[in-house]
């Protein structure tokens, strides 16, 4: 995976135009993170092969954050459609919310989560800005998210996102 996020990233940054992506590469890309974050946890930090995997783990943060960027930027100058992946089709056809959502998608990516996004805008996941620092939590979906910090920016299942605004730790943000 390490490879073709190589190319994909190496391919977008040296191409004026948006590049063509695996409809499933995003999905792909936050398994892969996940997989290094839970092989890393079972790691000795002093192994060769723990520092090797962290080395690892930090470039695919650079590569996957400068590809978003890359793409972002790209997307709002000019949007090929049949260039984006299932997801970026997905949110860049509500241009209201973009800059929100698209940097709420990328932050979770990023932490190995692939936030489910459905077609014409609507989310099965409710975007939140916290107010405060919370620990990791278990979502009603059974997947981890967090820790967050203050003016951190996530996407959680709407059941826990209320329980969250309720308590007064996070306030949702408009995506309208």
């Amino acid at each position: 995976m390490y490879d073709e996020l190589y190319e994909v990233w190496k391919k977008e940054k040296d191409n004026v135009e948006i590049q063509g992506l695996p409809r499933n590469f995003y999905a792909k890309i936050a398994g892969y993170i996940k997989k290094m974050e839970e092989e890393n946890r079972m790691l000795d930090k002093e192994t060769t092969k723990a520092k090797l995997l962290d080395r690892e783990f930090r470039n695919v943060k650079i590569m996957v954050g400068e590809l978003f960027q890359i793409r972002y930027k790209k997307l709002r100058e000019n949007v090929a459609r049949a260039a984006l992946t299932e997801e970026e089709e997905k949110l860049f056809g509500e241009v209201l919310s973009l800059t929100e959502a698209y940097q709420a998608f990328s932050k979770d990516v990023l932490r190995g989560h692939l936030a489910n996004i459905e077609k014409g805008g609507k989310h099965s996941m409710m975007v939140l800005r916290f107010v405060q620092e919370i620990p990791a939590l278990v979502g009603s979906d059974m997947k981890t998210y967090g820790p967050f910090g203050p003016e951190d920016i996530a996407t959680l299942p709407p059941e826990n996102a209320r329980i969250l605004i309720k308590q007064g730790v996070a306030v949702e943000v408009d995506v309208k």
